[in-house]
């Protein structure tokens, strides 16, 4: 059984890296004052975040499924027997059910993954999923395992400003003023398929930074404290906005 494992970009898996994994990516949609591009084909993330700081009105979409169709059969043309295909959680785009409704069309070929992750936690999992399909396993199997496996991460985040949670719609513009007049900074978790606000900081980032790792501590030795060394993935990383 040869299986195809497929994601897209809110993995954080470039194109380059995809090849040397074993793997593939879709590119996903953002728009950028009207017009359309794609990460990691025509818009690099130096472009992307030049283009939310200089004020341009950014937007991000789901592949449309003419695209995700056209990647499946080529997929297929490439002889692969199946595909798994993990997009970002179903909580936070539609991108993942309507991969869903698509695959009704491909039963027996075509498994979508909702394992609840976006980012680094989506990453592990599509690494995972490789490692898996290495080992033979079809791609039921895959599928089961990563979705069992689904809420056994958190993902926390902050911000520097809060201009693009207000432009988001994430917060009120009211709640945007004051909350840097008053220099206040929210910490994010994303834990299965919500966003959700996890605390609040008046300070320097250096405070949220101390905040997010005591998170990670608690996670460690309260939610997982069976999971061995090799089992444990921890990921970050920082953004110049």
């Amino acid at each position: 059984m040869k299986v195809a494992i497929l994601t897209d970009t809110n993995s954080g898996i470039s194109k380059e890296e995809a090849e040397n994994i074993g793997i593939y990516v879709m590119p996903m949609p953002v728009l950028i004052d009207g017009e359309v591009f794609f990460e990691g084909d025509n818009l690099t993330e130096e472009e992307f975040y030049e283009a939310l700081t200089s004020g341009k009105n950014v937007s991000t979409s789901q592949p449309s499924p003419v695209d995700v169709i056209d990647t499946w059969e080529a997929l297929f043309e490439k002889m692969y027997d199946e595909i798994v295909y993990i997009p970002m959680s179903s909580g936070l785009s539609g991108s993942c059910m309507t991969a869903k409704g698509l695959a009704q069309e491909y039963v027996g070929k075509v498994y979508i993954v909702d394992n609840h992750r976006i980012s680094v936690t989506m990453r592990a999992s599509v690494i995972k999923a490789k490692q898996y399909a290495d080992q033979g396993c079809d791609g039921k199997t895959i599928c089961e395992k990563l979705e069992k496996d689904a809420y056994n991460a958190t993902i926390y985040v902050s911000v520097n400003t809060l201009e693009f949670l207000r432009k988001g719609g994430r917060i009120t513009p009211a709640a945007a003023t004051i909350g840097t007049v008053l220099k206040i900074k929210p910490i994010l978790s994303i834990q299965g398929e919500k966003l959700d606000s996890y605390a609040t900081v008046r300070g320097p980032m250096k405070k949220c930074e101390e905040k997010m790792i005591s998170a990670c501590k608690y996670d460690l030795f309260n939610r997982f404290p069976s999971v061995r060394p090799n089992q444990l993935h921890v990921g970050g990383g920082r953004c110049r906005t």
